[in-house]
């Protein structure tokens, strides 16, 4: 599925983005900018990188630089006599917006470390959802010295929070690496490189220079899921990839993407994603004859 780059409108003398939307919502698309949207009046699907959910009032996700994603009403709120029905509230940054250090100055390591995993896209639930939804609906009372200043208090949310859920696979979108000579971070760089063949912990290792006890654990504690489950992940993330093109047969995609045999691969995609690749390959179509109409 194509993805088109869309950006919204940044005033000249303002840092950050703050954003009132009660237009439709828009389709499959990513730009540079981090993004926090909160949809105060809707329901429907939601898409973000390679996970695919609902949707209700006062859903609250935070996403990463250039990852794909998209909000889509039910057709009731396109349907109504008065027009589209729904309304949500948009925060945008670029990463360098104060200044190229600023993420990582020494006091901004957790901060640094929720901003560096949203690529895969967050989801809020708690009285972090709760707080971050009050000081979101304040700043629309509020001038831009004001919301710049309030801004902050969003970002110590998002350093001390642990109410989030993740949403997308690990290898839906391209992660960097602060530090590519540490142990976890040449694990991950070759688990990258080589899921679509046999990986095992012998070979992982080797490459850390760890033992079997601490590998599992640093692992478990760095990407918040032991090493088998993290593989698996990146495992369907690429198939879920390769399933938004209608030229490839799911046959075909689950040996592509590292799967010994087909009822693995049903079996394990619908572990994760709780439906299976067919059902999956049908809601992309679905989302793509709604762009059509």
């Amino acid at each position: 599925m194509k993805v088109a780059k869309v950006r919204l409108l940044q005033e000249p003398d303002k840092s950050f983005i703050y954003f009132r939307e009660n237009n439709p919502f828009t389709h499959w698309h990513h730009h540079p900018e981090y993004e926090l949207c909160l949809i105060t009046k809707g329901r429907g699907r939601r898409m973000v990188g390679d996970n695919i959910d609902r949707f209700e009032n006062n859903d609250l996700v935070f996403i990463g630089s250039f990852t794909p994603h998209e909000v889509l009403c039910d057709p009731e709120y396109f349907n109504h006599p008065d027009g589209f029905q729904g309304e949500g509230i948009v925060i945008q940054f670029v990463h360098d917006f104060l200044g190229e250090k600023f993420f990582t100055l020494s006091e901004n390591s957790n901060l640094h470390k929720f901003i560096k995993g949203s690529t895969r896209g967050y989801s809020f639930y708690g009285e972090s959802k709760k707080k971050t939804i009050a000081i979101m609906l304040k700043m629309l009372e509020m001038n831009g010295s004001e919301r710049f200043y309030t801004l902050f208090s969003i970002f110590k949310i998002f350093a001390t929070t642990k109410e989030f859920n993740i949403l997308s696979s690990p290898a839906f979108s391209e992660p960097f690496w602060q530090d590519e000579t540490g142990p976890m971070q040449k694990a991950l760089k070759y688990i990258l490189q080589n899921f679509q063949k046999h990986i095992t912990i012998k070979d992982l290792l080797e490459i850390t220079n760890m033992s079997n006890t601490s590998f599992y654990a640093t692992f478990k504690q760095t990407y918040r899921m032991p090493f088998k489950d993290y593989l698996l992940n990146i495992r369907v993330g690429y198939a879920c990839k390769l399933l938004t093109d209608p030229s490839q047969n799911i046959s075909g995609i689950a040996y592509d993407s590292g799967f010994g045999n087909i009822s693995n691969f049903n079996r394990q995609f619908k572990k994760i994603k709780r439906i299976t690749p067919s059902q999956f390959k049908e809601e992309i179509k679905k989302i793509e004859s709604i762009h059509q109409e």
